[in-house]
């Protein structure tokens, strides 16, 4: 933001701390006016015609703005992607445990990348793969929602799943 002897236009629209117009006028006379009133002349929109100032208290504008920046960001949630890796030939009771982990995850906030790397000729059968992705996405569909079906990605094929 361009503030005070920043500002390069020779006319400004000015307005005052109230948010009155107090009309078109030369720089030297609205940088007159701010300092009458131990303000700051700040340039609100530059590509306006003639451009637009407004006599307000710059450091007290700037500290109310990283407040609420600093809201914002204390306010947003960060979502992480966990992955859980899989097999084609993945036997019951491991299948199950991946399936609690994923779970967890899910339960936490966290969106699932689920895969399946191919080994070998495995490649061959991705069917197989496929079915064990759906149903690890099947058993978790009461939380979770399919956010990409099963999709290939060179030797491994992966499913993302997000909470509800």
């Amino acid at each position: 933001m361009m503030v005070n002897d920043g500002i390069r236009a020779k006319e400004l629209r000015v307005i005052n701390g109230e948010g009155e117009q107090l009309g078109v006028m030369s720089k030297l006379d609205a940088l007159r006016l701010a300092e009458d009133s131990n303000l700051d002349l700040v340039l609100v929109s530059p590509n306006a015609t003639p451009p637009v100032a407004r006599i307000m208290n710059y450091g007290k504008y700037k500290f109310e703005q990283q407040k609420r920046e600093r809201e914002a960001r204390k306010n947003q949630k960060v979502v992480t992607v966990k992955e859980i890796r899989l097999s084609p030939t993945i036997d019951e009771n491991d299948f199950q445990t991946k399936l609690r982990n994923g779970r967890k995850f899910l339960e936490k906030g966290d969106k699932v990348k689920v895969s399946i790397r191919f080994k070998g000729r495995a490649i061959t059968h991705k069917e197989i793969g496929q079915r064990v992705l759906e149903k690890y996405a099947d058993e978790t569909a009461d939380i979770a929602s399919v956010e990409s079906r099963p999709k290939m990605d060179g030797r491994s094929m992966f499913l993302m799943l997000a909470p509800k």
